[in-house]
């Protein structure tokens, strides 16, 4: 149980710990009808590239052998329907999402893109998911750890709800390691995405938040640990374009 006076991060800011899915919610509520257009704009695109990756990582199989993904804080369907095109006539997703507007888009893009047979949208929460034991062959997350209160309840969910053999997979953004392209990388973030999120969105501070929480996930070596620390083995990373970003691997053996 939480102590009343434990707090975390919003962003930049301390918060008690029970207030930060609120104010979660209230970001993704806020600019889920842009969400994928920001997307583009924020990453020049590089977003589709990164996620492509993560499904190649994934490898979901081509046959019509069963397949079930666990696609988590996932509301807009995008890492669902890659791995739905991607894979045989066995595959099945389930996207979980805590934000209702979210999965609204979602379910629309599914319906305009005939994949709605094979992706389906829940409601739900990353840290008590309403899975059974060992019920999925992989769990994705893809940009939504790092706006879960509490990350170590989630991946040990994650854990939980994978089947034996099981693979978890996690694209988040990390730590810019080449010289120069620092600075460049926290310019661009603070001093345009901010603005940028005004004019497309109407809402300057969910991207202020955005990017400053970026800055407050571990590094990849500590979440390793964490995704280590929740049962998961043979954990790896790979980051992608100068560390912006970095793919973590885990498997339930």
């Amino acid at each position: 149980m939480d102590r009343p006076d434990q707090t975390t991060h919003f962003g930049f800011r301390d918060v008690a710990v029970n207030d930060k899915q609120t104010l979660v919610n209230d970001v993704f509520h806020s600019v889920a009808r842009r969400y994928d257009l920001m997307n583009d704009l924020m990453s020049a695109g590089l977003h589709r590239v990164w996620k492509d990756l993560m499904i190649n990582a994934l490898n979901p199989p081509r046959s019509d052998r069963p397949f079930l993904l666990l696609d988590v804080a996932g509301g807009t369907g995008d890492i669902a329907f890659r791995a739905a095109r991607a894979a045989g006539a066995g595959f099945r997703a389930t996207v979980c999402d805590i934000n209702s507007d979210m999965l609204e888009v979602g379910r629309a893009r599914a319906a305009a893109s005939h994949l709605d047979n094979l992706v389906s949208f829940v409601e739900g929460n990353a840290e008590a998911l309403a899975f059974p034991d060992r019920a999925f062959d992989a769990y994705s997350i893809a940009f939504g750890i790092r706006n879960v209160p509490r990350i170590e309840l989630a991946l040990g969910e994650a854990f939980r709800v994978l089947k034996p053999g099981g693979r978890f997979l996690c694209l988040e953004f990390s730590t810019v390691d080449v010289p120069g392209l620092d600075r460049i990388y926290d310019l661009f973030s603070f001093k345009v995405i901010p603005p940028l999120g005004r004019a497309v969105t109407g809402d300057a501070e969910s991207y202020r938040y955005l990017v400053e929480s970026i800055r407050k996930f571990p590094r990849p070596g500590a979440f390793a640990a964490m995704i280590g620390d929740a049962g998961f083995s043979r954990v790896s990373w790979q980051r992608f374009s100068g560390g912006i970003v970095a793919l973590h691997s885990g498997w339930r053996l």
